[in-house]
């Protein structure tokens, strides 16, 4: 038997999410059955093409994290895939259950949508497992919750194993009647050729026109911003002090930007640039005025986290080191780096 599992969270420190299908992956393993996992997060540039991956699974398991409101993101893309690329014909007699939990609220809300859209694609759901957490700590810790996860891994296992059946759903012929206007029999590249817009040279050469305007417009307001952005991965660099030993993964989020700054620190080595870290030792939230004011030497990390002005995730040493590899206001008072 084979069980893929595709999870739809962004990969953060602490998601009770991957706690779960961890657990649930050992426990199949241990039942003999082979399990792929595939983080959509990593994949999204392929996300398109993982409907492919279903015809090497007896079953899966589609697995989110509710933050805010739904699973929706990388999993709603790759659910919209399984739509428009997907092979009905092997999804009829392919088993689901879903994982959702939730840091919020709303995981039976979740849950029950991921049952629907898999009931639309005409697959055969079984029993998942869902609830709240804020942190997998919180179910690390707590011997009941783990006999839960593994309990729930079991019986997806049975459900599968014994082609347990269903009593037909009239969703099952609401996706009979949408999918045949729908399905067109192209690829996806195909799909987008020929599109009506995507053919069309007058609109294709009006939008072209259009955003070139809009970037003359705003050609200006992002240039100064651009080189704000440059200057506080050069100031890292240049007020680097190595520790030996050290192996850490930095992601620091200006929420009021829309960015985030990666830092990798290997040894004597510091790789600096803007976009995600996967899978990152420590995470910060903070305003972009509080990160200049720390890189020239005006505040520290651990001093604005104490005032409120940092939102951070993982270990605090991790946190405090930080002002040890990147002594911006000591050097400014030595009369050092600038």
């Amino acid at each position: 038997m084979k069980i893929n599992i595709y999870y739809g969270g962004r990969g953060l420190i602490g998601d009770p999410t991957l706690y779960v299908i961890k657990r649930m992956a050992e426990v199949l393993e241990e039942l003999n059955v082979k399990v792929d996992r595939y983080d959509l997060f990593d994949q999204k540039s392929n996300i398109s093409k993982l409907p492919q991956t279903l015809k090497e699974a007896d079953g899966v398991i589609l697995a989110s994290t509710v933050e805010w409101h739904g699973c929706g993101g990388y999993m709603a893309q790759f659910l919209d895939s399984c739509w428009f690329y997907g092979d009905k014909e092997y999804i009829k007699q392919l088993y689901m259950a879903p994982v959702v939990m939730s840091t919020t609220y709303g995981e039976k809300e979740g849950e029950l949508d991921l049952i629907n859209a898999w009931i639309s694609l005409g697959g055969i759901t079984c029993q998942g497992i869902s609830g709240y957490a804020p942190e997998a700590a919180e179910l690390e810790n707590n011997e009941t919750y783990r006999k839960l996860i593994e309990d729930a891994a079991e019986n997806i296992y049975k459900a599968i194993n014994r082609r347990t059946k269903n009593l037909p759903s009239s969703r099952g012929v609401v996706r009979q009647v949408t999918y045949r206007t729908l399905n067109t029999g192209y690829t996806q590249q195909e799909t987008e050729q020929l599109s009506e817009y995507a053919s069309d040279e007058k609109y294709v050469e009006k939008q072209k026109e259009d955003i070139k305007e809009l970037a003359d417009i705003f050609k200006e307001i992002l240039g100064n911003r651009e080189s704000e952005d440059g200057a506080i991965p050069a100031a890292f660099q240049a007020h680097f002090k190595p520790k030996a030993g050290t192996d850490l993964k930095y992601k620091i989020s200006m929420k009021d930007a829309g960015k985030s700054l990666t830092l990798r620190v290997e040894g004597k080595e510091l790789v600096t640039g803007y976009g995600e870290a996967v899978n990152p030792d420590m995470e910060l939230e903070l305003e972009r005025e509080t990160l200049t004011q720390i890189t020239e030497g005006r505040g520290t990390f651990n001093g604005s986290f104490l005032n409120g002005k940092i939102i951070s995730r993982g270990e605090m040493a991790n946190l405090r080191l930080l002002d040890e590899l990147f002594p911006f206001m000591e050097d400014l008072l030595k009369g050092g780096k600038q």
